[in-house]
């Protein structure tokens, strides 16, 4: 055990130090390797929210704080965080400084290769208790860990990056798959299983989240009785489907006004809203202030 643990520590120097090189100067840094994105803050920040599709998230220094509908998830250097299906979350920093800045990695995950892993390496079907959220936090092993190091040092290798990078991350993915979340990730690809039954319905929520949502509806798709539907999707989502396509509408209103300069009204129709005065309250509930306030200072510290 302590050799692991020095394993860990020195891993965990090796990753801040990667990251803290490629990132030098700018506070993102999206890479050639598909889905991977570094990050870089020298302060605290203020809770962010946006839609965060199924990903694996790991620090090098520092600490980050998410927000999954009223549960919350904490994790460190000593720790990484996976989602297993798309979800509209909130997230901001919590430990960060000019002298020891917030350095950590997001790499969205291919569940279609996950899925392909499991059929040809003939993994055992797992299940897990009801209740399981779509967030999970858990425990870095140092062979995840030197997974993600090899990853970023392909970045040195750019004539190397097509043929080895899905490789490593194929890598990380079965790590994944026979380590402690294994069982929970299998049930979101598995068809069958009701988490994957639950991503086929924020699928479905992401592609038409301007219309009405009858929830009767999605239980059907889902091949599940009412209760049932509520249930498990208050479980994998912390929220219900209103609640869901809620925090949709407005983190799509909040980009539309940010990077395409619409202004307030039409944002909310465009987004599905019918009264612009509840697109104001809701807005205002969700970020903190009223939509113009809010995208002038989001604007200023893009600008700043």
């Amino acid at each position: 055990m302590p050799d692991e643990q020095k394993m860990l520590d020195s891993g965990d120097s090796l990753l801040a130090d990667r990251i803290a090189r490629w990132t030098a100067g700018q506070e993102r840094f999206d890479t050639p390797i598909a889905g991977l994105s570094l990050h870089h803050w020298r302060h605290k920040t203020e809770p962010e929210s946006y839609m965060l599709p199924p990903s694996i998230c790991l620090i090098g220094q520092g600490r980050k704080r998410l927000l999954l509908g009223e549960e919350e998830f904490c994790y460190d250097k000593h720790q990484f965080l996976i989602t297993s299906v798309d979800l509209p979350v909130m997230t901001h920093i919590t430990e960060a400084s000019e002298e020891a800045p917030y350095l950590g990695l997001t790499m969205e995950m291919n569940t279609r290769v996950i899925t392909q892993m499991l059929v040809e390496q003939k993994m055992a079907d797992s299940r897990v208790g009801k209740g399981q959220p779509g967030v999970a936090v858990s425990q870095i092993t140092p062979s995840l860990l030197a997974a993600f190091i090899r990853l970023l040092d392909l970045l040195e290798e750019p004539e190397n990056l097509a043929g080895l990078a899905p490789l490593i991350q194929q890598e990380i993915y079965y790590r994944l798959l026979v380590g402690e979340q294994g069982p929970w990730l299998r049930q979101i690809v598995s068809a069958g299983h009701h988490g994957y039954r639950m991503s086929r319905a924020i699928e479905w929520l992401k592609s038409n989240f301007k219309k009405p949502v009858k929830v009767e509806e999605l239980a059907e798709k889902a091949g599940l009785s009412l209760s049932a539907f509520h249930s498990h999707f208050r479980s994998t989502t912390a929220m219900s489907p209103l609640q869901f396509q809620k925090r949709m509408r407005l983190n799509e209103a909040r980009r539309l006004m940010l990077t395409e300069h619409l202004d307030a009204s039409s944002a909310a129709f465009e987004v599905g809203y019918e009264s612009p005065s509840q697109f104001s309250r809701e807005y205002s509930r969700l970020f903190g202030a009223p939509p113009k306030r809010d995208i002038s200072r989001l604007s200023q510290a893009s600008s700043g």
